[in-house]
């Protein structure tokens, strides 16, 4: 069982996207809507008429009565690498409540994620929604500090457990730790260097294209398996996952720089979640290590690691 875990999760790593996001604002003018969606060119390649089928997946609403759309446009901006749509919306009422349904995930990748920001006069707020979160009401009001830290706190979690490529680092991490210990020591390297990259790329100027993230974070995948692998006592391997986990951490940059949302509370939820999944991991494994000896499951569980790191990585790179 422990050999099929990373299985279970290539098809889906190899067909989805790690960084996933596309932005969206409305502007609310008495009983019209503006909107705009900026979608990158590579969520919509396999999209059959996508300024249709995008709008299909997008709805707004207020006080349950459907907002009328009476005009539409998109165009492909090359050189941004996005698609970007405007479309005008009528209300039956000026629309002090916004209702949102937004399915963006099922016509791009599952862990797709739709980062909106609504302004009604000189009010604003924003939602994120996700395939977990895809409708959402907007009331123009400041938020209550403990409304945000609970947000922000989930929303960080829901990005660290939301995706195939996320689950499957996580396993390869267990399952490079060589004892209780060590394993310990890895998390803690892993999660610093996760925050450390997300902290410090805002001060160097430099934004990554997603191509190269997801990438790098293959390459990860692929480098831990090799380690297992040929150096299977190979020491300093603490500070190798720290290295690993500056390149995941730039995943987590973009959903924040592109959301506005709090550092603090974002990366707080990242690490709950991902401290939680490294132990649900390592007591899975723990428990049917025994089991699957014979089978010799972390060398086989590594090889594959190594094809799907490998695969994936072509893959975003020619993409």
């Amino acid at each position: 069982m422990r050999q099929l875990l990373p299985l279970l999760f290539a098809p889906f790593v190899l067909q989805a996207h790690m960084v996933s996001l596309s932005t969206g604002e409305i502007r609310i003018e008495g009983q019209r809507g503006y909107y705009e969606l900026r979608m990158p060119l590579y969520e919509i390649a396999h999209v059959r008429d996508p300024e249709r089928t995008l709008f299909e997946h997008i709805r707004f609403a207020s006080g349950g009565s459907p907002a009328r759309q009476v005009s539409r446009s998109c165009r492909e901006d090359a050189e941004a690498g996005a698609y970007i749509c405007r479309a005008e919306y009528v209300f039956p009422e000026p629309a002090v409540i916004l209702e949102i349904e937004c399915t963006l995930h099922a016509v791009t990748v599952p862990n797709h994620v739709h980062l909106l920001r609504a302004v009604n006069g000189g009010r604003t707020d924003q939602a994120v929604l996700d395939f977990s979160f895809s409708k959402t009401t907007l009331r123009f009001r400041p938020p209550t500090t403990f409304e945000t830290a609970t947000t922000h706190l989930s929303a960080g979690m829901m990005r660290a457990a939301g995706g195939a490529a996320q689950l499957l680092f996580l396993a390869s991490l267990v399952l490079a730790a060589r004892r209780r210990r060590e394993l310990l020591a890895l998390t803690g390297m892993f999660l610093a260097g996760e925050v450390a990259s997300c902290l410090l790329l805002p001060i160097t100027g430099w934004q990554p294209a997603p191509n190269f993230i997801e990438a790098a974070a293959a390459l990860t995948i692929a480098y831990l398996a090799v380690e297992i692998l040929l150096l299977p006592e190979a020491g300093m391997r603490w500070l190798v996952v720290g290295v690993l986990g500056a390149f995941h951490g730039l995943y987590f940059e973009i959903f924040i720089r592109n959301s506005g949302y709090s550092a603090l509370w974002v990366l707080t939820g990242v690490v709950l979640a991902e401290v939680l999944l490294i132990a649900v991991f390592a007591l899975i494994f723990s428990r049917i290590a025994k089991a699957t000896e014979a089978l010799h499951p972390v060398k086989v569980s590594a090889s594959v690691l190594l094809v799907v790191g490998v695969a994936w990585f072509v893959l975003r790179l020619r993409g």
